[in-house]
C-alpha cells in the first residue's frame, strides 16, 4: 500500500513538471500558434503545413529579478472566440470586421499571456496582475524563422551615442536574415519573405507605458527584440532647442503599473501581398476609443507651406512666414474646398521652445478670424519640447483662439518617456477639441483607435526627402513598398501632391523648388493609395493653379472612407487600391520604375454602366513625367480595365 502511494506521488510530481502544450487556431483553420510551457515559454507558428516561426522564446524580466516565463506554472487556460464589428470612423473604413480565436494562459506569480489567432496574423501580449507598480528590466521577444529568408529592414538612423534617437525614416534594406547588420537596430514594421508568396510583417500595437519595440540580429535565422532604456539624464537641445537629448539611460526599460495589459507583439502572416496591404490588425488590437464625443473631429486636406518653401509669384510682398503669405494660402484653400491651412515651423520665435512667443510678422488671431470667415481651419506646428513643457496652457489658449489642431514634431524617440508624452498630449488635446498630427514619430501602433482625433503620423520616408535627396534614393520603389510594410501599422503623413514631376534622368534635389520622382499620375494616385485622414498638399498654390485639372482632382478626393479594397499588388512593384465614399469609388494604382500594364478588376461595381473620370500616364510620360491624359469613360463590373503605367507611373480614377 505504501509503495502504491509513493508511486502516485511520484507520478503527480512528474506531471507537475511535464511540458504542457496549447494551441490557438485562426477562424479559417489555416494559421496556428503552438505554445509550449516547459522550463520556459515558447511558441511556434504554421500556415497550413508551412512553418512560419520555429519555437521562439518569450519572457519579461523585472528589476527585482523575477522572470515571467521562467519555470512557468499554468493555473488556468481560458479560451474564447470573437466575431464582431469595430467602428473606425476616421480611417480606411467606417467599420472593420474582427474575427479571432484566443487562449489566455494564467500563470502562478500573477501574470498571464494572451494569444490571438486571426486569419491574417498571430498576436500575443503579457498581462500583469500585480498590486504594486513594476519596473521592467527587459522583455524577451524572439522571431525564430525556419531558414535564412529575405528580410526588408528599415534601419534606424540614430545618433552615434544613442541609436534609439532617430526619426523612424529610412528605406528598406533587402538582406538575408544572416546579413542583418549586427551593429544596427531596425524599427517596425519589418517584413520577412518566406517564399511561396508568404510574408510575415512584424509590428506591435497598443503601445502604452512601455517603450517601442526594435529588432536586431539574433542567433541563426532569428530576429530578437530590443528596447530603448528609460531616460536617466537629459538636456534640452537637438533641432532648434526643441528636443530633449538623452545623455544617460537607466538599466531598465519601463516603470509601469503592475495591473495592466502590455503591448501586443504582432506577426501578420499572409500568402497574398494584397492581403498584407489590407490587414487591419494594428487597429483591431488597440484599446478602444477613449474619446466619448467625436463629433468635433473633422479630417480633411491641408494646404502646406514648408515643402514648397512659401513660394508665391506675382505678389507685391516678400513671401515667407507672414500674414500676407498665409492669407494667400487661405484664399487658395477656401476657393478649392481644402479644409485647413497649416503654419509650419517659424510662426513661434525660434530657439525659445515657447509657443506663447509669436514672431512679429504673424498676427495669429487675425489669420484665424480671416480663415474662419472663409470656412478654413488653422493648424499650428509645434516642436515636441515646446508643446510638452506648457501642454495644458498651450492647448487651452490656442483652442480658445480658434486653432483646430497641432502638428507636433521632433520627438525622435520611442522610449517610455516619449510614449507617455504621446498619450498625455493626446488626452489634453482631446479635452480641448484639438486634433493632432504627430511627426518625428514612431509607428501609429493603433493609437488612432484609442485617440481617434490623432489623425495622422509620420514615421515614413515621405516626399520631404525630395528636397535634399539625389536619385540614389529610389522613392518609386519605396512608394510601392510602404503599403505592404509601414502602412500596415496605420496612416501615414507622406505629404503627396507635387506638380513638378521628374523621370529618373531629369530628377534632382531642389530645396526651394522641389520635385517628385515619377509621373504626375503617380502623385495623383497617392491620395487614394495611401491611408491619410489628414493629408497635406505639398505644393505651392501657384503650381496647383497652373495645373487646374490636377488641382481640382486632388481637391475632390476624400481622406476617410466607408470601405477599402486592395485589388492587386506585389510588394515593392505595384499596388491597386479601391476606396468608397458617398456612392463613389476612387480607384488608383502606382508602379515602381518598371513600366507595366495592369488589369483593374472592377467586379466590385454595381450592375450597369458607370461614368468614370480617369487620369493616366501620357504616352510620353517616360520622357516627361508631367505628361498625362484625362479621359471620361464608361466602365462596368464585367469588363476589367487595362491601363499602361509609365516608369514611376500611376493612374487615378473616380467612378460615379
Amino acid at each position: 500500500m505504501r509503495k502504491l502511494t509513493l508511486g502516485i506521488l511520484l507520478l503527480s510530481s512528474f506531471g507537475a513538471f511535464a511540458a504542457k502544450n496549447y494551441d490557438v487556431v485562426s477562424p479559417d483553420g489555416r494559421l496556428k500558434a503552438d505554445i509550449n510551457v516547459d522550463k520556459n515559454i515558447t511558441y511556434s507558428v504554421t500556415l497550413g503545413d508551412k512553418v512560419i516561426l520555429e519555437p521562439s522564446a518569450i519572457s519579461m524580466t523585472m528589476e527585482n529579478g523575477t522572470v515571467w516565463g521562467n519555470d512557468p506554472k499554468v493555473t488556468k487556460c481560458t479560451r474564447k472566440s470573437v466575431d464582431a464589428t469595430v467602428a473606425s470612423p476616421f480611417y480606411r473604413a467606417d467599420k472593420m470586421a474582427e474575427k479571432y480565436n484566443a487562449a489566455t494562459l494564467d500563470f502562478k506569480g500573477g501574470y498571464s499571456i494572451e494569444f490571438r489567432a486571426y486569419n491574417d496574423g498571430i498576436a500575443y501580449r503579457f498581462i500583469g496582475k500585480q498590486k504594486k507598480p513594476l519596473v521592467v528590466r527587459d522583455e524577451e521577444v524572439v522571431y525564430n524563422f525556419p531558414f535564412d529568408a529575405t528580410a526588408y529592414v528599415p534601419y534606424a538612423k540614430g545618433r552615434k551615442d544613442d541609436p534609439y534617437f532617430n526619426s523612424f525614416e529610412n528605406e528598406y534594406a533587402k538582406v538575408k536574415l544572416s546579413e542583418v547588420d549586427k551593429n544596427k537596430i531596425a524599427f517596425l514594421p519589418l517584413v520577412v519573405d518566406l517564399g511561396d508568396n508568404v510574408k510575415v510583417c512584424i509590428t506591435e500595437s497598443d503601445l502604452e507605458q512601455f517603450p517601442g519595440l526594435y529588432l536586431v540580429a539574433g542567433e541563426g535565422n532569428a530576429l530578437k527584440g530590443s528596447h530603448a532604456r528609460y531616460p536617466k539624464t537629459q538636456k534640452q537641445g537637438g533641432h532648434n532647442e526643441l528636443q530633449m537629448v538623452i545623455s544617460e539611460r537607466e538599466d531598465f526599460i519601463a516603470k509601469t503599473s503592475g495591473n495592466r495589459t502590455f503591448p501586443w507583439r504582432v506577426a501578420v502572416v499572409t500568402d497574398k501581398d494584397k492581403d498584407l496591404a489590407a490587414t487591419n490588425l494594428s487597429y483591431l488590437l488597440a484599446s478602444p476609443s477613449r474619446v466619448a464625443d467625436t463629433s468635433w473631429i473633422k479630417p480633411g486636406k491641408v494646404a502646406w507651406d514648408w515643402w514648397n518653401d512659401w513660394n508665391l509669384t506675382g505678389v507685391d510682398f516678400k513671401t515667407g512666414v507672414n500674414n500676407d503669405t498665409y492669407k494667400k494660402f487661405i484664399d487658395f484653400a477656401a476657393e478649392h474646398n481644402i479644409e485647413y491651412v497649416i503654419l509650419d515651423e517659424g510662426w513661434a520665435v525660434n530657439k525659445k521652445a515657447d509657443l506663447m512667443q509669436i514672431v512679429p510678422e504673424i498676427d495669429l488671431k487675425e489669420l484665424i478670424d480671416y480663415a474662419a470667415k472663409k470656412n478654413v481651419g488653422i493648424v499650428l506646428w509645434a516642436g515636441y519640447y515646446a508643446f510638452d513643457r506648457d501642454l495644458e496652457n498651450v492647448c487651452k489658449h490656442y483652442a480658445d483662439m480658434g486653432v483646430k489642431g497641432f502638428k507636433v514634431d521632433f520627438m525622435d524617440r520611442d522610449d517610455q518617456e516619449i510614449v507617455d508624452f504621446i498619450h498625455r498630449a493626446s488626452k489634453v488635446a482631446a479635452k480641448n477639441n484639438l486634433f493632432l498630427d504627430f511627426h518625428g514619430m514612431y509607428k501609429p501602433a493603433g493609437l488612432n483607435r484609442t485617440y481617434p482625433h490623432v489623425l495622422n503620423f509620420e514615421g515614413v520616408n515621405g516626399l520631404e526627402q525630395m528636397k535634399w535627396s539625389d536619385i540614389s534614393l529610389d522613392q518609386m520603389k519605396y512608394d510601392a513598398m510602404i503599403p505592404f510594410i509601414r502602412q500596415v501599422a496605420g496612416p501615414m503623413d507622406y505629404t503627396p501632391g507635387a506638380m513638378h514631376n521628374a523621370t529618373k534622368r531629369s530628377y534632382h534635389a531642389n530645396y526651394s523648388e522641389p520635385m517628385s520622382q515619377g509621373t504626375r499620375c503617380h502623385q495623383l494616385a497617392l491620395f487614394t493609395v495611401f491611408d491619410s485622414p489628414f493629408t497635406m498638399l505639398c505644393d505651392t498654390p501657384d503650381n496647383y493653379d497652373a495645373e487646374p485639372e490636377s488641382r481640382d482632382f486632388i481637391a475632390s478626393i476624400p481622406t476617410t472612407w466607408e470601405e477599402t479594397r486592395i485589388l492587386d499588388g506585389k510588394m515593392g512593384e505595384y499596388i491597386i487600391t479601391a476606396r468608397k465614399k458617398e456612392g463613389k469609388w476612387y480607384v488608383a494604382g502606382i508602379t515602381d520604375w518598371t513600366p507595366r500594364e495592369v488589369t483593374v478588376d472592377l467586379s466590385f461595381l454595381g450592375s450597369g454602366s458607370h461614368k468614370a473620370t480617369l487620369f493616366k500616364d501620357g504616352v510620353n510620360a517616360a520622357r516627361n513625367a508631367r505628361d498625362y491624359k484625362k479621359e471620361n469613360i464608361q466602365v462596368n463590373a464585367n469588363s476589367p480595365l487595362k491601363i499602361q503605367l509609365a516608369p514611376g507611373g500611376g493612374f487615378a480614377m473616380i467612378v460615379e
